[in-house]
């Protein structure tokens, strides 16, 4: 789900001239709007004195606990795929019940960690740093 402080009206201008452009269809998550900034200024986010938002992105689990978040200063974009892959890594590590981690970098597919004391110090051992570079 995607939240900003613009109207439905932005948010559906957007998509149309916008984004439906970059990726070839229609913006593929629901937008909401956030005109008075209330949702922005529970997550730390909002500039009342503005207006605006920060871009913020908050990666929320089924229970409702922040995993994950990020704030960037408007001129800087966000990683789209970096978030899919947070995602996916969260996924991952819930759905083993933290019987796998994910270390730096990665990706599906490759390897994880299986946290206990005997990883500690060993980290490379198992994982090549390599692993996280890798495109």
């Amino acid at each position: 789900m995607s939240i900003s402080v613009d109207s439905p009206e932005v948010h559906k201008m957007w998509n149309e001239h916008e984004l439906s452009k970059m990726i070839g269809k229609d913006v593929p998550f629901p937008m909401a709007s956030d005109q008075g900034g209330s949702i922005g200024t529970a997550y730390g986010i909002y500039d009342e004195e503005s207006g605006i938002e920060t871009r913020g992105r908050f990666i929320i689990d089924p229970d409702g606990v922040i995993q994950g978040f990020e704030v960037l200063s408007p001129p800087v974009g966000r990683n789209v795929s970096e978030t899919i892959r947070q995602f996916k890594a969260f996924q991952l590590v819930r759905a083993t019940k933290g019987g796998e981690v994910t270390p730096s970098g990665w990706k599906p597919g490759k390897t994880t960690l299986n946290p206990g004391p005997d990883l500690v110090g060993n980290v490379w051992k198992v994982w090549k740093v390599s692993e996280a570079f890798e495109d």
